[in-house]
């Protein structure tokens, strides 16, 4: 009876249970089984992904912005679902179980905040990552990927978060790191002591916000400080407005933009506003000028400019070069909300910040509009302070200040990039760079790509490299050498001002700073007395004075704590930190009872040498031998025990040891605050400082152009803003002759182009004559001259110019819906908008496009406007002997050169059938020369190019079969305009014999 009482009532036990834990009143254990799948799929996908494994590869294959909507869509879709069953759960008198872990539901509540960010969750020693993070993480890092709980999880060491970090930042993904906020000591004893350790988010990160602890290298030793501030490229940041009435108005051929482009790493901040032509060419020029890695754009642009972004970005080879793209809502970039946001964040009820809005608003609409965007942008990382000072804003481009080099003209002339791998090597500035610092070869990429025009700016210059070239003076030899192994103090200055700066990295900087500042300052006599030119000698005397409060803060550090990153010891005297004076004192008044408690043990005892020891991290540990522990007092604690000996915690040392962590642990807090308040007193002299570093920059650049100098070959061009002209004796391809250096066979070649004299040149030629090589020369010196720099020639004079353009090359651009000829024609579209009598235009083979007869019209129209109209200095390369006719049209100002050839005469004069059909032998001289080349001798080239034998014989008979026909029809023209004239039949009966006996 008994037992089946027992029975009855383990049944209806059961069966309460399952009614309690059904979702409906009845036990449906059917239901209870599908149900809980069913909601779990969504979450954890596993079972799809195994079904379908292709779906992974294809992922990853897809453009980035539609690989980012995707997971943006995955995650919401989940988060919404995560919701939904949150809400249906959660049924009055009725006790639910959630489907998610503490720690889970927590990434969830930071994940809705931040569904466009790769987290990295700190637990402990590792970070986290989980759900479609996770995923990314496992592909991305090449790192292990499982299913916990309800997410898929991966993890990483906590050392080595700078590492991937940066490596998730370089595939171009945001990603944001989530830390802690409590520790273990502190949670101990607070009211939430047995809840999940509080987590927030502490930093973002993308490819042009890289600044913090965070992706800052871990140094093994203290030893390696000086390896901690790595050197990266730019990282500019560019903000794109583009006006809505504008784009919508179809009567309008051009669209109004505006640009707003910052360095958060260097506290560079750039503008501009400008027209554009439905060809976007004039923003195309200033994104390839800038070189961004993440651009910020409306979500709704024109198709024109959708179609050029397109393009820039998916140009890069690699995928870590590729430009980030990302988008905002269009409302941010509306001027009514962008005038509200800026009035916001520019006013703060004084002077100052009346007179800084008032600057803001003097700019062009555009461009505030951009600025408003990237503010707002900006605050989701912290670091909008750097747009603070709107006195650090320049502009982009100022035709009066600047040569203005397009973009088509950058890539055309290989100034930043050759153009068969998008490499620096085989570029003009591979040539230039002899920079020691890395913020030093950022200033000599601005100078290339924007050489002035003024001529007395390019002269102090100049007179900087010639002294530095003919002076005996150790002063140079001295300053020089400071600028090696500096860190990159331009982003290490911004790091502190934003207050993400290590220790290590501030120490590196401000110990740097005193260095540069007590070495200058010695050498200020000699400077004064020895150095004559205007440009150095005020760099050099100005850069101690404007250092010299960095001092004072490198004399409040601790040296040994400050590169092992300590901030519990970093400052030598805290006199000016009180709170943490008040925590030391505490920590060692209870350090101080714990020694004077060993008295007590002692006696305990009935040991005078008992000491305290430290094993495993654990302190004022009392050790006693196994054989003694009978002696032990019972309340004592056993912390840990060997074989020999066990250990043992005091009832007074396990209260004051709890207390004295959480004192410690405090201290650390107070520290962290205390260090951010220094920080934030050497950020008053930051605007200060940068203009120190600039004055290095500037210096490191004219010791690079120097340097380049010294290679021979090299001379001071005489640069005069009197009149346009380039005259040039024996000059050089900066870049051909650098890459055939050791051969020595580069051929020199003079050049004599003014706007008083000839003007134009036509050059023609065989092809691989060096046509194309030449007309770059020209341009690359003319740049080099105007950039202050000395130049690969005998000698040079250069009229300042105010822009060079260029049309050459033939390739399509699918992106913005053009063919070869449409985008060769457009391209001369806008250089016939944009050339002045002071501009320099290379044209090379206008019409190739096209047919024959439709190319030599175009050619020959577009040059003779040149000419008679625009009457810019002209270099126009051509295979049409038409053109060349424009000579005798205008003889004071146009002259027609070829590309010297030597034919060898054994060969083509042979009356040898065999020989006859073969293309002719030609040697290439590389030399211009006065004349006509009749023909290009493209068989030649077909030759060397390893065309077939049997393909070559067929196209050389081809050939002559053609030329004969045309030399036919124009000796018939001949006759026909000769006979046309003759006036008497006598005469023409004449011409009529002479022909049938010439046939």
């Amino acid at each position: 009876q008994k037992k089946s009482g027992k029975s009855a009532m383990s049944n209806e036990t059961l069966h309460k249970l399952r009614q309690f834990c059904s979702e409906s009143g009845t036990p449906d254990t059917e239901h209870s089984q599908l149900k809980i799948p069913k909601l779990l799929s969504p979450f954890v996908g596993f079972k799809d992904e195994l079904a379908k494994p292709e779906s992974i590869v294809l992922d990853g294959d897809l453009p980035t912005k539609t690989r980012t909507e995707k997971q943006k869509a995955d995650m919401v879709s989940s988060l919404k679902l995560h919701d939904a069953y949150s809400s249906e759960t959660k049924t009055p008198n009725r006790r639910t179980k959630s489907m998610y872990t503490p720690l889970e539901e927590q990434y969830m509540d930071i994940k809705k905040q931040h569904q466009d960010a790769i987290l990295c969750v700190e637990c402990g020693y590792k970070y986290r990552f989980f759900g479609q993070d996770a995923e990314i993480a496992a592909r991305e890092l090449n790192i292990y990927c499982h299913l916990d709980h309800n997410f898929m999880t991966a993890s990483i060491p906590t050392h080595r978060l700078f590492v991937h970090v940066r490596r998730l930042v370089a595939k171009g993904y945001k990603v944001g790191v989530v830390k802690q906020m409590e520790t273990a000591a502190l949670k101990a004893v607070g009211e939430n002591k047995n809840s999940l350790f509080t987590r927030r988010l502490s930093a973002l990160y993308t490819k042009s916000t890289l600044i913090g602890e965070d992706i800052l290298y871990i140094l093994p030793t203290s030893l390696e400080v000086e390896s901690i501030t790595t050197e990266c490229p730019n990282s500019y940041l560019l903000c794109i407005s583009e006006n809505p009435e504008r784009s919508k108005n179809k009567k309008s051929d051009g669209l109004l933009f505006g640009l707003v482009a910052v360095q958060p790493s260097t506290g560079e901040v750039i503008y501009d506003s400008f027209t554009d032509s439905k060809s976007c060419s004039e923003l195309e020029t200033r994104i390839l000028r800038l070189q961004p890695v993440e651009i910020l754009l409306p979500s709704e642009i024109s198709d024109g400019t959708e179609k050029l972004i397109s393009s820039i970005t998916t140009a890069c080879l690699r995928e870590d070069d590729r430009i980030r793209i990302e988008r905002m809502d269009s409302l941010h970039f509306q001027y009514s909300q962008a005038f509200q946001l800026i009035s916001e964040f520019y006013s703060c009820g004084t002077a100052a910040g009346s007179e800084r809005i008032a600057q803001i608003l003097r700019l062009d609409r555009a461009v505030i509009c951009s600025l408003a965007a990237l503010i707002a942008y900006l605050k989701e990382f912290h670091l909008e302070k750097i747009l603070y000072n709107p006195n650090q804003f320049v502009p982009m481009s100022n035709s009066s200040e600047c040569m203005n080099i397009n973009g088509t003209t950058l890539r055309n002339l290989e100034i930043l990039n050759n153009q068969t791998d998008q490499k620096t090597k085989g570029s003009l500035i591979w040539v230039l760079d002899h920079t020691k610092t890395a913020f030093g070869r950022r200033k000599l990429r601005q100078w290339v790509v924007q050489p002035l025009v003024n001529s007395s700016e390019i002269n102090m210059r100049l007179d900087a490299v010639s002294e530095i070239l003919l002076s005996d003076s150790s002063v140079f030899t001295q300053v020089h050498g400071y600028f090696h192994k500096l860190p990159d103090l331009d982003r290490g200055m911004s790091s502190i001002y934003h207050k993400k700066c290590s220790p290590q990295e501030f120490f590196l900087i401000v110990s740097t700073l005193c260095h540069l500042e007590s070495h200058l300052e010695a050498l200020i006599p000699a400077i004064k007395s020895q150095v004559k030119s205007t440009l150095l000698r005020k760099i050099f005397t100005e850069i101690p004075q404007i250092l010299s409060p960095v001092r004072k803060f490198a004399e409040v550090l601790n040296e040994e704590a400050a590169k092992a990153g300590n901030k519990t010891e970093i400052f030598k005297d805290l006199t000016d930190f009180p709170a943490i004076r008040k925590r030391k004192a505490e920590i060692q008044e209870i350090i101080s009872g714990i020694q004077g408690h060993l008295t007590d043990i002692r006696k305990i005892l009935k040991n005078p040498s008992v000491s305290y020891t430290s094993v495993s991290g654990q302190e004022f540990l009392i050790e006693v031998k196994n054989s003694l522990v009978s002696n032990v007092p019972s309340n004592w604690v056993t912390i840990s025990s060997t074989k020999t000996v066990s250990r043992f915690h005091s009832p007074f040392i396990v209260e004051n040891y709890r207390h004295l962590n959480q004192l410690q642990e405090q201290l650390v807090l107070d520290c962290n605050t205390e260090w951010l308040h220094f920080l934030d007193q050497f950020g008053e002299h930051y605007h200060s400082v940068s203009k120190a570093v600039n004055h290095l920059a500037t210096a490191d650049c004219i010791f690079s152009l120097a340097d380049m100098a010294k290679q021979g070959g090299y001379c001071r061009p005489v640069v005069h803003d009197q009149r346009c002209e380039i005259v040039i004796k024996n000059g050089r391809h900066p870049v051909i002759d650098l890459l055939l250096e050791e051969q020595n066979q580069y051929v020199p070649n003079s050049t004599t182009l003014s706007a008083s004299m000839e003007r134009v040149m036509i050059i023609t030629g065989p092809n691989m004559g060096g046509k194309s090589s030449y007309i770059k020369q020209v341009a690359l010196i003319t740049v080099m001259a105007q950039m202050g720099s000395y130049v690969p020639a005998e000698e040079a004079t250069i009229g300042v110019v105010d822009r060079i353009v260029t049309r050459m090359g033939a390739a399509d651009n699918i992106y913005k819906g053009r063919s070869t000829f449409m985008e060769e024609l457009s391209e001369t579209s806008e250089i016939l908008k944009q050339a002045t009598p002071r501009s320099l235009v290379i044209l090379d083979e206008l019409g190739r496009g096209t047919s024959t007869h439709d190319g030599i019209a175009i050619a020959y129209a577009t040059l003779e406007y040149f000419i008679r109209d625009v009457q810019s200095l002209t270099l126009f390369v051509t295979h049409y002997p038409p053109l060349c006719e424009l000579e005798w049209r205008y003889p004071t100002c146009v002259g027609n050169y070829h590309m010297a050839f030597f034919i060898d005469e054994e060969h083509s004069t042979s009356n040898e059938p065999e020989v006859a059909d073969n293309p002719e032998y030609i040697t290439f001289l590389y030399q211009i020369t006065r004349g006509i080349a009749a023909r290009s001798y493209g068989l030649n080239v077909a030759k060397l190019a390893d065309i077939p034998e049997e393909v070559l014989k067929k196209a050389a008979n081809k050939s002559k079969e053609l030329e004969g026909l045309v030399e036919m029809k124009r000796k018939k023209m001949k006759t026909f305009q000769t006979a046309w004239n003759i006036q008497s039949s006598v005469d023409l009966q004449e011409l009529l014999n002479a022909e049938c006996v010439n046939k």
